[in-house]
């Protein structure tokens, strides 16, 4: 009787990082981001919404990559700041105007909300505390001040639909909300979809507008702002917080095999994201959250790096600080220190500077005065992006060299 044999399960398929769309408060383009940190430049604003300090975007021509000035017009800062980015990404992958691929092209993007109507917010608020606040005075003011627009304008899912519009990605779209763990989720979910054979290519990335009043005080009300004096991420012991950033950071990823079909050169291999959710009601377990994800992230050679998100808030810093000090054996660097921190695009921009890093064939030059960062002389072959969000989620992805 002759044995037969069932059919062996396909293992994961392998992801590349195709392509790279960085604009930051450090320039356009990955040269320009490149460049910046290795002269160690730091573009920050001490004076613009003092005593807060943020990073701010600087001046583009979008016309290069949102040649509608109609299009420009109807989206908020934060959403040209995505579309702009998800072009340079599409253009680094060389993919812009490839009807074909960008239609069934998958989008997962991770924002925050849109911005507010600070003339209102600051008219109502100044009548309330003068005392001029009838019953039903603010939704009155509410109905009849703001713009109908506005609301659109505050859609999450509006980035996406301005990639859409713009670029002309029309594959399926997700968005997700949840500040740095949405950043995490955008990576882990379009990896696991593509490593799974149910996509073969997704644009992922997110952006964000530092520069508002809005979101400053949101953040004031949590103590979460740094004040005063900028300092890198690892210096602020006495001066806990995050300098707000403004940066889009988007990625292009796709099977290998899709890759080497259209003949593109991938700047490094996604090879696993993984995601925790401590409930960081005892001190500690920020640490111990990450530690577990690190057990479950694969196996590290020798040519090992680390590039984290740490935000500068407390205690998640100080408790991620105490996970990278018992493996002080891997160079470290943090984004927070020359990006600012940008929320949900933070994670993104991790995994983008790992993979630019990788295909350099050099890890960017510390910027820290209090040793933590220390020269990597050799070629990353690995590098982990750690993120540990200021008040929930953690997340870490392996970024490898592809031999």
């Amino acid at each position: 009787m002759t044995e037969t044999k069932s059919p062996s399960t396909p293992g994961p398929v392998e992801v590349w990082i195709t392509g790279i769309g960085l604009a930051t408060s450090l320039g356009e383009g990955l040269d320009a981001n490149w460049d910046a940190l290795n002269a160690q430049r730091v573009n920050v604003d001490e004076k613009t919404f003092a005593p807060y300090i943020v990073h701010p975007w600087p001046q583009v021509n979008l016309d290069t990559q949102i040649p509608k000035k109609g299009d420009q017009r109807q989206m908020e800062a934060w959403q040209r700041i995505g579309t702009y980015a998800a072009g340079l990404a599409l253009d680094s992958a060389g993919l812009k105007g490839n009807k074909e691929i960008l239609g069934r092209m998958d989008m997962i993007v991770a924002a925050g909300g849109g911005e507010r109507d600070l003339a209102v917010d600051s008219n109502i608020l100044s009548l309330q505390a003068r005392g001029n606040s009838a019953p039903g005075f603010l939704n009155e003011r509410l109905m009849n001040d703001l713009r109908p627009t506005l609301f659109l304008a505050q859609l999450s899912n509006l980035l996406a639909g301005n990639i859409a519009i713009v670029h002309g990605v029309t594959g399926s779209s997700r968005t997700f909300m949840g500040e740095e763990t949405a950043g995490v989720d955008a990576a882990r979910i379009a990896l696991a979809r593509i490593a799974a054979g149910q996509s073969d290519i997704a644009l992922i990335g997110g952006s964000q507008n530092g520069e508002r009043k809005d979101l400053l005080v949101l953040y004031e009300f949590g103590g979460f702002n740094l004040k005063g004096k900028f300092a890198p991420v690892w210096q602020r012991q006495n001066n806990a917080g995050f300098a707000l950033g403004s940066a889009g950071a988007f990625l292009v990823i796709e099977s290998k095999a899709h890759a080497q079909a259209r003949a593109a050169k991938p700047y490094a291999r996604l090879t696993n994201i993984v995601a925790d959710l401590a409930h960081r009601k005892h001190p500690g377990e920020v640490t111990t959250s990450l530690e577990k994800l690190w057990s479950k992230l694969g196996k590290l050679e020798d040519q090992a790096a680390i590039i984290t998100g740490a935000t500068g808030a407390e205690p998640a810093t100080s408790e991620e600080r105490a996970f990278l000090d018992a493996h002080r054996d891997l160079p470290v660097r943090a984004t927070g220190s020359s990006f600012g921190h940008n929320m949900e695009t933070q994670f993104p921009l991790g995994i983008g500077l790992a993979a630019l890093s990788i295909s350099r064939g050099a890890l960017f030059p510390p910027n820290d005065p209090t040793g933590l960062e220390v020269e990597m002389s050799k070629p990353p072959e690995q590098i982990v992006v750690l993120g540990a969000g200021h008040w929930r989620g953690e997340g870490m992805a392996l970024v490898e060299a592809i031999r």
